[in-house]
């Protein structure tokens, strides 16, 4: 009877200890299976040396430490593209920009106008879209630079609220300094280069057919002449009422699909993006979200509210970069204030590196630092594609994680999509890969064995982490010609070439060990690298697979798809009133 009660008793205890477990169990299962928010950070052109937890003593970036202090640090985050609008493209996609066609072929690699037809292509999926599905609210606030219109100046086929995102406020191209007036102009010279070389063209050609009319040679109506002059003025016309004109058509701010502001008044406006980033989390607090906060900032022209002109260590280029800190730090402040931050991802990084060729007309540097790397922007060296690259996440991610493995902006698509519950898209290449086996140390290696570094639509340089080994091994194919020689930037072009007569091809292709030689000083040989044309032929292999696995694709930045286009042209108000407007509210933070 004893030994029963006793069987009774351990059998209670037992199904108690079973209950228990299932509901401690399930409780953690519930916790691993909701649905986090997430926060997109993007700075535009900053540089991997320009924030305190990458090692810069002299600007405060008190906000951004933290993130890395209390969460995961990429010391070779790369990004896909050395350049914003390829960038963009591979970090919304998971995939190689060469793969969607937003790869140039020319040598204008990204949007410069906001009246041109190419951009994003609708055939390729954004991490946005699939969230959307899940039931996310999705915004953008800032830079988008992946199109806007194709056909007519209203069709918004490129915008971003056809790419997933249910709220936009931003811009749709690249910041400029013509955007902002007495900062100088990306275009006039050059601009007033071509139209002389135009009129020189013009001129010798009428003079030529006048004289072989005059002594003989040939017949020409007098209709002709007039036929050449009119031809002329109709290109002449638009191109000068463009370019002289750019700090309207092509600076202007959007919310949704309408024009809110143009030309942008840049007094306050990180402060506004700030106050739009808090009142969309407000908006979405109760049900998942994810927010793509793609800072304008710190590409030129350069500007900072009154608060923070002139107090950085670094001129202007620091001023902006700490009041991008002290937005970020307002962003978290909100999520601690309604108790979001444990059920929310932050992500951190740059679209590429620091532009180092970006210096005022009275001589101050407006260019940002990239540390020991070599280049910047626009460049395959390390300077222009390895990038900050911090994750965030309080009770999932481990403090002071550092992850010394290869990694990617396109790392981003597959890591947010799989924890929103979703699935990776099978009818297409991802080349992202998940990025929460190696923060949480169930990988210890990167699976990036190689990565591609494209220059526009040319392959540049390859990367291969061995698994079997700590070398990091990096074949370029050819190099832009640096001027001068011994600097580390294209001086005299703004932006690097990526073909043409402005590069040097290398055959054998120039091979560095970035493990030992992370500033790309030293290249390799056959006398120094015993392995060396074992390693090449390796990255040889790689690369031949890797070209065979690109498809043919419209290529969105030939010269048709990136020029103005008049009748793309946004404008907030009639031509007559020269497409002015200021409806946006002004909401800052104190």
């Amino acid at each position: 009877m004893d030994s029963s009660r006793i069987m009774m008793k351990r059998s209670r205890e037992m199904k108690r200890m079973l209950l228990l477990t299932f509901l401690i169990t399930g409780n953690v299962f519930c916790t691993t299976k909701s649905r986090p928010n997430f926060i997109l950070i993007m700075v535009d052109d900053l540089g991997i040396g320009d924030v305190g937890c990458y090692g810069n003593k002299t600007l405060r970036t008190p906000n951004i430490d933290q993130l890395a202090d209390k969460g995961a640090k990429f010391t070779q985050h790369i990004a896909a593209s050395p350049l914003c609008t390829p960038s963009r493209a591979a970090f919304m996609t998971g995939r190689y920009p060469v793969r969607s066609g937003v790869a140039a072929e020319s040598r204008i690699g990204t949007f410069i106008f906001s009246a041109s037809s190419g951009g994003l292509p609708k055939n390729e999926v954004t991490f946005t879209e699939i969230l959307q599905k899940e039931g996310y609210s999705t915004g953008i606030i800032g830079k988008w630079h992946l199109g806007l219109n194709r056909e007519w100046k209203d069709d918004f086929y490129h915008h971003p609220l056809n790419h997933g995102f249910d709220y936009f406020y931003g811009i749709t191209v690249t910041h400029l300094r013509d955007c902002i007036p007495g900062n100088g102009s990306v275009f006039l010279a050059g601009a007033a280069e071509t139209l002389k070389q135009t009129f020189v063209i013009v001129g010798i050609t009428l003079f030529t057919l006048i004289f072989l009319n005059k002594i003989g040679l040939v017949k020409i109506p007098g209709k002709v002449f007039g036929y050449i002059l009119l031809v002329f003025i109709l290109f002449i016309v638009p191109v000068l009422f463009f370019f002289w004109n750019l700090h309207y058509l092509n600076c202007f701010l959007m919310r949704n699909y309408q024009v809110i502001q143009q030309p942008i008044i840049y007094e306050n406006l990180t402060r506004r993006m700030t106050s739009e980033a808090v009142n969309f989390i407000l908006r979405n607090q109760n049900k998942p979200f994810l927010l793509y906060m793609s800072y304008i900032q710190v590409h030129t022209a350069l500007y900072a509210s009154a608060t923070f002109r002139g107090k950085s260590k670094h001129g202007i280029y620091g001023d902006a970069v700490e009041e991008v800190d002290w937005s970020i730090g307002k962003i978290v402040n909100e999520l601690n204030k309604n108790e979001l931050r444990d059920n929310t991802l932050i992500y951190f990084t740059s679209d590429n590196g620091a532009h180092i060729e970006e210096i005022s007309s009275s001589g101050e540097i407006h260019g940002g630092y990239n540390g020991i790397f070599k280049g910047g922007k626009a460049t395959n060296w390390e300077g222009g594609i390895r990038v900050p690259g911090l994750l965030y996440w309080p009770g999932v991610i481990t403090s002071e994680t550092v992850i010394n493995e290869p990694t990617s902006n396109m790392d981003i698509f597959p890591t947010i999509v799989k924890l929103s519950g979703a699935t990776v898209p099978q009818d297409r290449i991802i080349d992202g890969l998940d990025l929460m086996p190696l923060v949480q140390r169930s990988n210890v290696s990167s699976e990036h064995e190689f990565l591609f570094h494209y220059c526009n639509a040319y392959l540049n340089a390859v990367r291969w982490n061995p698994r079997n080994s700590s070398s990091i091994w990096k074949a370029f194919f050819f190099s832009p010609i640096f001027h001068p020689e011994d600097s580390e930037g294209c001086f005299n072009s703004h932006v690097c070439p990526c073909c043409g007569h402005l590069i040097n091809q290398h055959d054998p292709p120039l091979l560095f060990d970035l493990s030992k030689d992370p500033g790309e000083k030293n290249p390799l040989g056959p006398q120094t690298e015993p392995n060396f044309y074992n390693i090449l032929r390796t990255i040889e292999d790689a690369t031949k697979d890797h070209r065979e696995n690109i498809p043919v694709v419209d290529n969105q930045l030939t010269v048709n798809h990136v020029i103005w286009k008049p009748w793309l042209q946004a404008c907030c108000s009639s031509w007559l009133e020269f497409c002015y407007c200021d409806y946006d509210e002004e909401l800052v933070f104190e």
